[in-house]
């Protein structure tokens, strides 16, 4: 049985009242339910919180893919620019078995990349696997966020009044900003790349 059907049916909530609760329709939520539709990953967190349960646990039983061994599925999300910020957009578009015995507990999703800026190492289409972290040391490559909507992938450079967004490609300029602009852009850190997934 689907993990959000038997979540609800095991608290005796109605379908209506809890799609009204995560805020999306009672169509899109019957959708969720049946495996016609994929929700968001935020829709998804909101309902695991509103469960009280994992987001893993939820999203194993809503995809049908479960912990093998010692590995785990994680949720690929939609692209990210590695050139120019574009809007983040956060869709599951794929899946990604990850070693946890190799990358360690937490929270982990996959990335899409968009851009030439982290050329040569990471191109255009490859998957970087994330740890979500709010914050990385400096010369970690991590998921940025600018204006509470434009992610980037950049090294991180940290100093005492801001922190730089670096690409690898050199015919992209880094991106500076103050400890004033942190706050009120914001800039806010998604997580960590542990690990690149490139194309064939």
């Amino acid at each position: 049985m689907n993990k959000i059907r038997e979540l609800r049916n095991q608290k005796g909530i109605k379908q209506a009242d809890l799609a009204k609760d995560i805020n999306v329709s009672q169509a899109a939520l019957s959708g969720y339910e049946t495996g016609k539709y994929e929700a968001d990953i935020n829709t998804y967190r909101r309902i695991a919180d509103y469960f009280d349960v994992t987001l893993d646990y939820l999203l194993g039983g809503v995809s049908g893919r479960k912990k093998h061994g010692e590995y785990i599925r994680i949720p690929v999300l939609g692209r990210v620019a590695a050139g120019i910020p574009i809007d983040a957009i956060e869709e599951v578009i794929d899946w990604e078995d990850i070693s946890v015995d190799e990358i360690g507990n937490g929270e982990y999703f996959g990335l899409q990349i968009k851009g030439q800026s982290m050329e040569p190492k990471i191109s255009d289409g490859d998957v970087v696997i994330v740890r979500r972290q709010p914050d990385v040391d400096s010369g970690d490559i991590a998921v940025a966020l600018v204006n509470g909507n434009d992610a980037t992938v950049k090294r991180i450079k940290k100093s005492p009044q801001g922190v730089t967004l670096i690409p690898s490609n050199p015919a992209y300029e880094p991106m500076y900003y103050s400890n004033e602009e942190i706050e009120s852009l914001p800039v806010t850190i998604l997580g960590r790349v542990v690990e690149l997934r490139a194309k064939l």
